[in-house]
């Protein structure tokens, strides 16, 4: 585990991978209390080290009708509620130079996503914040291209950077996931499997994105198995309702199980 390197993240070291779950978007108090109360009980009989995910507003929509949020600072109160109710940090992501320290002031880790990676000037603020910085894989960037993300945080005073692979785009309408991308992009800083959003299929002509839920833990497993430091996912007691992606989240429901058999695949691979 290379959490060591993320001095704010220091106290959820353990042999065990880490995992980043939650909702895609935060669609109000009761629902995220309700996802995060059920994920911090499985996460704290399994010993996996939990850090909760809900975006405070969604930027990267389909469509102008498509679900962005229910105001910002009443999502971040609501994530700084989660974190103070179950002891857990939270992670975020952000889309703007002036979300950085707005975001920085209610959770933990700042994510910059996928699509915004490249820009400089999001990236520095981000880091400049001091909080841990999530650089999500562009889908358009090879594996080695990322260590110049990690290099913008580090060159800005901030050695706590993690890199999140959500998969490469395949043609117009699917992701795959290259799995030779970890061991290279855990030379630059500790690494991710985003689990959902790798089986995301974007473009459809609905406007609304499609996906591959029943993958996941196919995904999952050759994660862990290709040595991951940690995994993210989305997860929801009702995917089909969900206000945001809900076509390729994992069903609450499922969550144990699957994350107990990934740490039974763990526990093989550290003692291989």
């Amino acid at each position: 585990m290379q959490l060591d390197k993320i001095p704010q993240l220091k106290h959820l070291k353990s042999n065990n991978f880490f995992l980043l779950a939650g909702p895609c978007a935060i669609e109000g108090e009761e629902m995220a209390l309700r996802i995060a109360e059920k994920v911090v009980t499985i996460t704290d009989k399994l010993e996996i080290p939990y850090v909760f995910k809900g975006s405070f507003k969604k930027a990267n929509r389909s469509r102008i009708d498509s679900f962005t949020g229910i105001g910002d600072e009443k999502a971040l109160k609501i994530l700084r509620k989660v974190s103070e109710t179950f002891g857990v940090p939270t992670v975020t992501d952000i889309h703007e130079v002036e979300d950085a320290q707005k975001a920085a002031e209610y959770v933990d880790v700042l994510q910059i996503p996928a699509f915004l990676v490249r820009q400089t000037d999001l990236v520095v603020a981000a880091a400049k914040t001091g909080k841990v910085v999530n650089l999500k894989k562009g889908q358009f960037m090879s594996p080695e291209s990322m260590q110049h993300a990690v290099k913008k945080v580090t060159d800005s005073g901030n050695e706590q950077a993690m890199i999140t692979d959500r998969g490469t785009m395949f043609g117009y309408q699917d992701m795959i996931v290259d799995f030779r991308g970890i061991p290279t992009m855990r030379q630059f800083a500790p690494t991710v499997l985003d689990v959902t959003h790798s089986l995301q299929q974007p473009n459809q002509s609905s406007g609304v994105t499609g996906g591959r839920p029943d993958m996941i833990e196919t995904i999952s497993r050759a994660g862990i198995a290709t040595g991951v430091d940690g995994l993210f996912m989305e997860t929801h007691f009702d995917p089909a309702n969900a206000k945001s992606d809900g076509a390729n989240m994992l069903h609450l429901d499922h969550l144990e199980k699957l994350l107990g058999n990934l740490v039974a695949i763990r526990k093989t691979i550290v003692n291989l």
